[in-house]
């Protein structure tokens, strides 16, 4: 019997896979338990329509993601923090802060977690920040730290 998979299931598939697999397994596990339906005409339709649509959706959050990071190029937060002798911070910038801070200055709402630090940020000076917008697609923003 071929079953359409609703979710992901061991050995066997994962969501959206079309599987044969014996009649009483079919009945007695993957049905009973609503993690496959029958794949019947209108259920196969339903998945290509589906996918479809799910392409359609991961093509425009790419390309959203494309364009926010020909934005991001060009952009540049600034960053004022507590300095003592030397130059040296009173602890460090964090990425909750950099999201922060470019919320209030550029009206961009970032992901805190999708950022990367190169190094700790303790002193004063411009630090290249990365930032993870889409499975391929990599931002960088410009960080200026500056004392206040």
């Amino acid at each position: 019997m071929k079953v359409i998979l609703l979710e992901d299931v061991k050995k066997l598939g994962k969501k959206g896979d079309v599987v044969d697999v014996s009649d009483g397994y079919a009945k007695n596990f993957i049905l009973h338990k609503k993690l496959g339906v029958v794949a019947d005409a209108k259920s196969l339709n339903d998945l290509k329509l589906k996918k479809q649509n799910d392409d359609k959706v991961a093509a425009e959050k790419l390309a959203n993601a494309k364009a926010l990071a020909e934005e991001l190029k060009d952009k540049k937060v600034v960053m004022k923090i507590k300095v003592g002798e030397g130059g040296k911070a009173f602890g460090s910038v964090s990425t909750k802060e950099i999201a922060d801070e470019a919320k209030k200055q550029l009206g961009l709402e970032l992901d805190k977690k999708k950022m990367t630090l190169p190094v700790p940020i303790k002193e004063l000076g411009s630090y290249n920040v990365q930032i993870k917008l889409h499975a391929k697609v990599t931002a960088e923003l410009k960080v200026e730290v500056e004392s206040l």
